[in-house]
């Protein structure tokens, strides 16, 4: 009974509306592993694509997935759903634009 449930189906949904997965990962998964996997399965013609798992930002339940946690940890009521997938949106945090000129407020976030 264990082994299913400790598994979280999960596909990824990119600002443009497309799909990574859906593709089944252990609950222990950290959200870092997660965003490593993104990176790993980023479409090849999509331009601005993430290079490292800071570019990354990871929402799902209207909350932004912080690395350390586990899926498990991060678990909402939804998760539960049998054979329900779960949809968590990706955004990428291009890095700052150092030569722009604009300067970002401590913790403000610019999407």
């Amino acid at each position: 009974m264990s082994g299913m449930q400790d598994q979280i189906e999960i596909k990824f949904r990119l600002i443009d509306g497309s799909d990574i997965g859906p593709k089944s990962y252990p609950a222990a998964t950290n959200v870092a592993t997660l965003k490593e996997s993104i990176i790993a399965q980023w479409p090849k013609e999509k331009e601005n694509g993430p290079r490292t798992v800071k570019d990354l930002k990871i929402i799902s339940a209207g909350k932004i997935l912080e690395n350390n946690k586990t899926l498990a940890e991060c678990r909402s009521p939804i998760y539960g759903i049998p054979g329900g997938v779960t949809t968590m949106h990706v955004i990428v945090q291009p890095p700052p634009d150092r030569g722009s000129g604009i300067e970002r407020k401590s913790g403000s976030r610019c999407w």
